[in-house]
Order: structure tokens, then sequence, then C-alpha cells
């Protein structure tokens, strides 16, 4: 009996790779060439961007593999809402390929948290997926307990920067100390960086000397 051949999940081709999408779909996904080092904005060339010039994010360092675009957006998506694990481990896959591994390498990796009820709602927390595999790929310890979603917080959506970090105060503890240690905290997509800088806080506070940010996609 011949295998059969698993699809590229975009055009529905023989893959011929183990991330589940074919070499000319990944070829095709908007990378992120050019971006701020420090938030990870895009820009015309890699610089520094004003803002982070002028009041620096808590985190040292952010790294995302895409532009949030067609078809990335589209497979995060159907990640996020409708569970697609198979959509998780292709983009999860060709993001540690193309991120990593990160040199210097974090001590830890630790997923951006849910909520209790919006992992009860959801059924899993996709930051600690991608979290997980970023891991394997890279042969880096993954904490998923030792940070903490203390309140839901009301929706961010529609919101600039200070109303997120404003909305965001209170919302991360820490279970337990990260003395010394280069943390790589982990989220699915960063939009106004609000969230990883509010979790990056509470890392810093617990004792963490450096963070850096990974995330799949930015938006612009």
């Amino acid at each position: 009996m011949s295998r059969r051949l698993a699809l590229c999940l975009l055009c529905s081709r023989p893959a011929g790779t183990a991330a589940g999408i074919c070499h000319a779909c990944s070829a095709d996904l908007p990378q992120l060439q050019c971006a701020c080092p420090r938030c990870a904005l895009p820009l015309p060339v890699a610089a520094t961007c004003p803002r982070c010039l002028r009041r620096p994010p808590v985190f040292d360092a952010a790294h995302c593999a895409w532009h949030y675009a067609y078809p990335v957006a589209q497979l995060v998506r159907r990640f996020k809402d409708r569970g697609d694990m198979a959509a998780a481990h292709s983009l999860t896959m060709l993001a540690a390929a193309q991120l990593g591994p990160p040199a210097p390498p974090p001590d830890i990796l630790v997923p951006v948290p849910l909520h209790w009820r919006r992992y009860w709602q959801r059924g899993f927390n996709q930051a600690q997926v991608i979290a997980t595999k970023l891991g394997d790929a890279w042969g880096l310890p993954v904490h998923t307990g030792k940070l903490r979603r203390a309140r839901a917080g009301a929706s961010q959506r529609g919101l600039d920067r200070r109303q997120r970090l404003r909305n965001l105060e209170g919302c991360f503890v820490a279970r337990g100390r990260f003395d010394g240690l280069h943390v790589g905290l982990v989220d699915d997509v960063m939009t106004t960086g609000a969230t990883l800088e509010a979790a990056a806080r509470t890392l810093h506070s617990a004792g963490a000397v450096s963070i850096s940010a990974f995330a799949l996609a930015r938006t612009p």
C-alpha cells in the first residue's frame, strides 16, 4: 500500500516538507525582513524606531517571523479560533527555522499565560503551544507555570498602546523567582507590544536580567 502524501495547507499540492507547507508557499509568506530590533515594528530599513529611542520597552529585543498578513493571519486564526493544530505545527516549525536558534539563547522560554476562564473556553493556550514547539526545535526548557494571569482584563481590541498597558496593570503574577535568567517570552502575535511589556515587567520584578520576546507575526 502506498503511503499517502501530506498536502500543503495552503495550495493542497504535496507538501514535501515536515512543516506541512510546500517550499513555494513558504517562500511566499510575508517575511518580516526589516524591523526595529527592540519592538519588531516593520520599517523600511533595520533600525531602532523613534518610539523605542524615546522610551525603550522593558524587554531587550523582539523577534517575529512574519507580517500579520495573508496567509499567516488566516493560519493564526485557524489555530486560535478553531484549534487547528496542523496550522500551529506549520507556523511554529517554519518560525523556529527562521528565527533561531537565537544567539545568545534564552535560559528558558515562558509563554504568555491565558486567564483560566479564557483557557477553559478555548481549551488550550496558543502561546504555550508555540513555546513548547520552539523549545523542542531549539533545545530550550519551557516553563509553563511560572507566570500566571491573575485577572482576565477587558478586551484589548481597538485600544492604543497606552490604553492597553493601563488595562493590563496587575494582570500578571510570577510564581517563583527568575533571578539572573535570560527569559524568552513567547506569544502568538505582537500588536502594540503592550501584553509582552506587562508580562516583561513582572518577570523583571521577579529577578530576570534579560528578556527577549518571540512571536509568530507582527502587526504594522
